[in-house]
């Protein structure tokens, strides 16, 4: 259902992208969009984890300086049937982690000091299984391909803004001028809010798959469970340092804030906390 429902989305947005190049320019406008989409999904695809590590200032750690942790991972990576994926350290108290990677060939897992302070092995197993899950499930790579999407979209909203701004005393008052209204105003307005829904949708859907398969590579989503609502818990009362709206979907909680009302839960990367636990519970209950 989490697959059907992100690939529904995917070509929601991929139409949204469309629709707005052809009316820039119809049919060459719309492989314009195309064009450009791609040029910024291959260069997210190549770099992207090279810009997260190093925001984060995250130091790869080997056999020798983290055994046990070395050993957890490879572990479930054998269980997941994934290559040996390289681990990365973030000093910071906070727990939280994330993983990135353009492929399962070249995946990553972070982790922070706290969440190794704060959780149990078996928590932590469950957190890393979780972050493998997103390494199999190549949530990266759509990840990736929706931010760019999106803000292809966003960037051409905000040209249409300044053409809008400029030429406003050239629109005629016939039938034409008032369709051109209408289409600026979609890009404008529409389209990248339209967009940004469905970019937090995708995310959110690949929350709760990350947090199945998890569960299922663990073989104990109740640990699982058990260090979502710890990591929830500090998230809500500390920030994790360099944390960016930009970055906050790779973390396994949004590192920002907790979600709150519903108007926030939609507008926010992550499912919230209760939903996921809850989910994880009856997958247990089921097993």
């Amino acid at each position: 259902m989490n697959n059907l429902k992100t690939t529904l989305l995917l070509a929601a947005l991929t139409g949204i992208l469309m629709a707005i190049g052809g009316l820039f320019g119809g049919r060459s406008g719309v492989g314009f969009m195309l064009i450009v989409s791609l040029a910024m999904n291959l260069g997210s695809y190549w770099f992207s984890d090279k810009l997260i590590l190093n925001m984060y200032d995250a130091r790869e750690i080997n056999a020798d300086q983290g055994p046990d942790l070395f050993k957890m991972v490879s572990n479930l990576a054998h269980r997941a049937n994934l290559p040996m994926p390289r681990i990365y350290i973030i000093d910071s108290d906070v727990p939280n982690a994330f993983a990135t990677g353009r492929s399962p060939h070249y995946g990553v897992v972070a982790v922070t000091t706290g969440i190794m302070n704060t959780l149990s092995h078996d928590e932590l197993a469950g957190v890393v299984a979780h972050e493998l899950a997103h390494i199999k499930n190549r949530d990266t790579l759509i990840s990736t391909i929706v931010a760019s999407i999106a803000g292809v979209i966003t960037w051409v909203a905000q040209m249409a803004q300044w053409s809008a701004f400029f030429g406003m005393g050239n629109q005629n008052d016939d039938e034409e001028g008032g369709s051109n209204i209408v289409g600026t105003l979609f890009m404008i307005i529409l389209a990248p809010l339209a967009a940004t829904l469905i970019q937090l949708g995708i995310s959110r859907s690949r929350e709760y798959l990350a947090d199945q398969t998890g569960g299922i590579i663990s073989n104990n989503p109740l640990a699982l469970a058990s260090a979502l609502e710890k990591i929830d818990y500090y998230a809500k009362h500390q920030v994790l340092p360099s944390s960016t709206p930009s970055t906050s979907h790779l973390f396994i909680i949004n590192p920002l804030s907790g979600t709150g009302t519903w108007l926030m839960s939609l507008f926010s990367t992550h499912p919230t906390t209760v939903d996921r636990v809850a989910r994880l519970r009856q997958q247990a209950n089921q097993r």
